[in-house]
């Protein structure tokens, strides 16, 4: 698995995983041209968000739109102190301690399948569409074959206990080998894939963008915008 591991390395600006986040990232960067259009500078919450995450989008183009990131995350992984556009905030993604529409946009990249269960996942949409006016949350497609996280095809369709039995014998993926059986059920329950009416139900508010891969939906988007007019390339 480590070939598949390094296929899809976001590390890596050649891997075909940065290649499919890079086209992806034309969603975000309108809405980032719209505020900007509009108030002049742009206030982004990136939940459960990391630094390496926007080298996509570049620092030129965040700098000249006038970016300024809170990375909201439970752990300081990557956000140093003396950065002019991004900074490091603790919280929890499920109770965001900031004042209702204090964002002008609300970013979240494959977060949202990692909070828990479906009530988590209610407190997390809630959140995300309290703090800001627009939001911008993608997340996998359960209904994708290849699990993006044990980098396994069909892993996720498998029963619980194959799954943990898995988890206890290989490493898979970005996911090692556990040592015991408990840590094995933390692991598998650490990430659930979420569908397209799952989505919909979740933020009732937006509209999706689904990615395709091989004419399958990979991943899909959910967005609300003020403007949906914007075309700023």
């Amino acid at each position: 698995m480590k070939f598949l591991t390094k296929f899809v390395d976001y590390n890596d600006p050649k891997s075909f995983g940065s290649r499919i986040r890079e086209k992806r990232s034309y969603i975000i960067k309108d809405m980032i041209c719209d505020v900007f259009e509009k108030k002049g500078s742009v206030n982004i919450i990136d939940i459960g968000g990391r630094k390496t995450y926007w080298n996509t989008i570049g620092e030129e183009f965040l700098t000249e739109k006038k970016c300024k990131i809170t990375l909201l995350n439970l752990e300081n992984i990557d956000c140093p102190n003396d950065s002019e556009i991004f900074k490091f905030q603790y919280g929890d993604a499920c109770q965001i301690p900031f004042s209702d529409k204090f964002f002008h946009i609300a970013h979240s990249n494959s977060v949202i399948e990692h909070v828990g269960n479906m009530e988590d996942m209610l407190k997390f949409s809630k959140e995300t569409q309290r703090i800001a006016k627009s939001y911008y949350v993608q997340t996998p497609n359960f209904w994708f074959p290849f699990e993006p996280h044990f980098m396994f095809p069909f892993f996720h369709w498998l029963p619980k206990p194959l799954r943990i039995k898995m988890i206890q014998n290989f490493n898979l993926g970005h996911i090692e080998k556990s040592n015991n059986l408990i840590d094995a059920i933390i692991k598998i329950e650490s990430a659930n894939l979420l569908t397209s009416k799952e989505i919909k139900n979740l933020f009732t508010d937006g509209k999706q963008i689904r990615e395709k891969v091989f004419g399958i939906t990979k991943s899909i988007t959910a967005i609300r915008k003020e403007d949906e007019n914007c075309n700023c390339s």
